[in-house]
């Protein structure tokens, strides 16, 4: 086999990893609307790409819950349903206040340090725009108290099945409203209960925030959908 032949998997695999990212911001951000069709050939012209990684990456957004694929009918985006976000932040409260609990017993000095590095960078932001918008990864606090619970299965069934639904959400109807302010004051609680090594109430504080969250977006929703009908 040609060494051309043996880098052509790794090509397709890296040109896939650009585009399923681009596609996942525009979705998560609503540039591509939620329950809008995907149309491959449109979409291999403005990347100027082949059916081959095209195919991948939409496979990868399949596998992280933000498209749907029917045979014979094709692929869109999920849609935003009431039910569906209720599902999604009652899981939430489960795991996240679970991940709560286990970072109060598991995390560093330095993570708790970072942590409030990061609560820092976000208040300040909060103060410039009004908008509480945190970036994927180790910008998220959320996804920081994940990888905290320093627990692997745990972690991975919040970054590969739940993660990039729940930043769909947030994004869209939870980033800009009253509540930003009341939020920011909630995760400085939390890391408070982290830091005093208090796990029962961390988990306590983590699962009432994410319930006022759901309660705060189920609103937002509703409004929404009631214009779009």
């Amino acid at each position: 086999m040609s060494d051309t032949q043996e880098n052509e998997p790794m090509v397709i695999s890296t040109i896939a990893d650009k585009v399923c990212n681009k596609l996942q911001n525009a979705i998560v951000e609503g540039v591509i609307p939620a329950g809008s069709k995907i149309s491959e050939p449109a979409l291999a012209s403005e990347f100027g790409i082949s059916r081959g990684p095209l195919r991948e990456a939409l496979s990868r957004l399949e596998a992280c819950n933000l498209i749907e694929r029917t045979p014979n009918v094709g692929a869109r985006v999920v849609t935003l349903t009431r039910e569906h976000l209720v599902e999604i932040y009652l899981i939430r409260e489960s795991l996240e206040g679970l991940a709560a609990r286990l970072a109060a017993e598991k995390m560093s000095d330095k993570d708790i340090f970072e942590l409030d590095a990061l609560l820092e960078k976000h208040k300040q932001q909060i103060k410039q725009d009004q908008s509480y918008y945190q970036k994927e990864g180790d910008m998220d606090f959320h996804f920081r108290i994940i990888k905290g619970s320093k627990n692997s299965h745990l972690i991975d069934m919040f970054s590969n099945d739940l993660y990039h639904l729940i930043r769909l959400y947030r994004y869209q109807f939870g980033m800009v409203s009253k509540r930003v302010p009341r939020a920011f004051v909630e995760h400085e609680q939390i890391v408070d209960a982290i830091r005093q090594r208090d796990g029962e109430l961390a988990q306590f504080l983590m699962t009432r925030h994410i319930s006022s969250s759901r309660r705060n977006v189920e609103k937002m929703l509703d409004e929404h959908l009631a214009i779009t009908d």
